[in-house]
C-alpha cells in the first residue's frame, strides 16, 4: 500500500471517527431535551404558582408584595433544605436504573418519602414562627405581620409539597416524567383561581387575604401529590416498581446512604437559598420601596432560573444513568452537553427579559410609582449575568451530584456565596452606598465564582472516570 492510499485512510479514519463522536454528541443532546423538557415546564408551572400569588397580592400595595416577598423567602429555605435531601434520591435512583438494579429503585424512593416526613415536621416551625424572625432581622412590623399571615396558610403544604418532589425525582430517574407536567398543567389554573376566590372571598368564600393566598397553594399541594401517588401505584410502568411495598419496612443502609449524599446537598442548597434571604433582609433595611422592587426582580430571576433546574435534573439522571452503566466518557459527555443547553438557553431568555424588563415591572406594580418600576427595571439588568451564571453552576452542581460527589462542592458554595458574594453585598450595598444595585452586583460576582469552580471540579472528576473507561 503506498503512502497517498495509507494518507487517505487515515483521513477516512478520522473523518469517521469525527462523525460518530458528532452522532454521539447529537444523540445525548437529544435524550437530555426530551428529559429536560417536561421537568422544565413542571418547574415553571411550580414557580408559576407562587407568582401567580405574588401578581394577585401585589395589587393590594407595595407593602403587601413586599410582605408576601419576604414570606415566600422563608417558605423557600424550607422546601430548599428538603430539595437536597430528596435529590440524592434521584441520585440513587438512576444510577440503579442504568445498572439495572429495580429494586434499588424502589428502595430510594420509599426511604425518600419516609425521610421528607420526618424531616418536613421540625422546618414546619421555621415559617410558623416567622413574625418575631423578621421583626428581629430589621424588618417592619407590618411587613412582618402581613408575611406571617401568608405563611399560616402557606406551611401545611409543606410536607405534600416535598412528597410530589419525591415522585418527581422518581419518575425522572427512570426516565418518563411526562406525568408530572400534565399535574402541574391542571395544578396551575386551579391554583389561580383559588387564590382569587380566596383573597376576595368571590362566590360565598370567606375574605381571607393573604392568608387565603397561601392556603389556596397548601390546598393545590395535597392535589399535586395525591395526582402523582395514583400515577405511581396505578399506572405502568410506574406501578411495576411497587414503590409503595413494605412502606412501613425500613431500610437503614438506603436511608443511610440517602443521608450522607443529600445531607452535604441540602446545605448547599440552603446556603443558596438563604443567600437570597439575605439580600431581602439587606435590601429591607434600605427601603420598603427597594425591598419590593427585588422581589420583583428576584421573582422574574426564579422563573428563569426554573429552566436550567428542569436541565440541571435532566443532567443529574443522564450522569447517575452512564455511571450505573460504567460509562466513562459517557458521564463527562452528559455533563458537558447539558451545561452547553443550560448556558445558550439561559442566555437567550436573559436577553429577551432586559429587552422587556420595563413590561415587566408595569406588569407586576401595575399603576405604582414611576420610582419603584425604575428601580425594579435596573436590578433586572444588573441580574442579567447572575442569571447565566446561576444557570451554569446549577446544571453543573447536579452533573456532580450525579457522580455521589457534594462535599467539595459545599464548600465551593460557602466560598463563592457567603466569603465573596456576601461580603461584596454588604460592602456595595450598605457601606458604599450602591443600595440593591450593590447587593445584586455582590451577589453576581459570588455566583460566578461559585459557577466556575463547580464546572472545573466536574472536568477534573469526569476526566478521571474517562480515562478508566479506556
Amino acid at each position: 500500500m503506498d503512502k497517498r492510499t495509507k494518507t487517505k485512510l487515515t483521513y477516512l479514519q478520522r473523518a469517521r471517527a469525527g462523525a460518530a463522536v458528532c452522532d454521539h454528541l447529537v444523540i445525548e443532546l437529544r435524550e437530555t431535551a426530551r428529559l429536560a423538557l417536561p421537568l422544565t415546564l413542571a418547574q415553571l408551572g411550580q414557580i408559576a404558582m407562587t407568582t401567580t400569588d405574588l401578581v394577585l397580592i401585589g395589587h393590594f400595595s407595595s407593602e403587601a408584595v413586599a410582605a408576601a416577598g419576604l414570606a415566600v423567602k422563608v417558605y423557600s429555605v424550607c422546601v430548599t433544605f428538603g430539595m437536597g435531601l430528596l435529590a440524592a434520591v434521584a441520585t440513587i435512583a438512576a444510577e440503579a436504573f442504568g445498572a439495572g438494579k429495580l429494586a434499588s429503585v424502589r428502595r430510594s424512593v420509599r426511604m425518600g418519602l419516609w425521610a421528607t416526613l420526618l424531616l418536613s415536621l421540625p422546618i414546619m416551625l421555621l415559617p410558623l414562627l416567622s413574625e418575631q424572625m423578621l421583626v428581629a432581622l430589621g424588618q417592619a412590623p407590618d411587613a412582618a405581620r402581613l408575611a406571617q399571615q401568608y405563611l399560616v396558610g402557606l406551611t401545611w403544604g409543606l410536607a405534600p409539597a416535598l412528597w410530589f418532589l419525591a415522585i418527581r425525582s422518581f419518575m425522572g430517574a427512570v426516565h418518563r416524567p411526562q406525568p408530572i407536567l400534565w399535574i402541574m398543567l391542571a395544578a396551575v389554573p386551579c391554583n389561580a383561581l383559588l387564590v382569587y376566590l380566596l383573597i376576595h372571598g368571590k362566590l360565598g368564600l370567606p375574605k381571607l387575604e393573604l392568608f387565603g393566598a397561601g392556603l389556596a397553594t397548601t390546598l393545590v399541594n395535597f392535589a399535586t401529590f395525591l395526582a402523582g401517588l395514583w400515577f405511581v401505584t396505578t399506572r405502568r410502568p410506574f406501578s411495576d416498581y411497587h414503590v409503595l411495598a413494605h412502606l412501613w419496612r425500613p431500610d437503614w443502609t438506603q436511608m443511610r446512604r440517602l443521608i450522607v449524599i443529600g445531607i452535604p446537598v441540602s446545605i448547599a442548597f440552603l446556603m443558596e437559598g438563604t443567600i437570597w434571604s439575605a439580600a431581602a433582609l439587606l435590601i429591607g433595611m434600605i427601603s420598603t420601596r427597594a425591598l419590593a422592587a427585588h422581589q420583583i426582580a428576584a421573582q422574574v430571576g426564579a422563573i428563569l432560573f426554573m429552566i436550567p433546574t428542569g436541565i440541571s435534573m435532566a443532567a443529574n439522571v443522564r450522569v447517575g444513568y452512564a455511571l450505573g452503566r460504567n460509562d466513562g466518557p459517557g458521564v463527562k459527555k452528559a455533563g458537558l452537553v447539558a451545561i452547553l443547553l443550560g448556558t445558550v438557553t439561559s442566555a437567550i431568555l436573559a436577553i429577551l427579559i432586559i429587552v422587556a424588563r420595563f413590561e415587566i415591572a408595569e406588569f407586576f406594580l401595575g399603576n405604582q410609582a414611576g420610582a419603584l418600576i425604575d428601580l425594579t427595571t435596573d436590578l433586572i439588568l444588573v441580574g442579567a449575568s447572575c442569571f447565566v451564571t446561576t444557570a451554569v453552576y446549577s446544571i453543573a452542581l447536579a452533573s456532580l451530584r450525579g457522580l455521589k460527589d457534594t462535599r467539595i462542592p459545599l464548600l465551593f458554595a460557602a466560598v463563592g456565596y457567603w466569603l465573596v458574594g456576601f461580603s461584596l453585598s454588604c460592602l456595595l450595598g450598605l457601606k458604599i452606598g450602591f443600595g440593591a444595585i450593590g447587593v445584586w452586583v455582590g451577589l453576581s460576582i459570588g455566583t460566578t465564582l461559585y459557577a466556575a469552580l463547580l464546572v472545573l471540579r466536574f472536568l477534573l472528576l469526569a476526566s478521571r472516570l474517562g480515562l478508566q473507561g479506556r
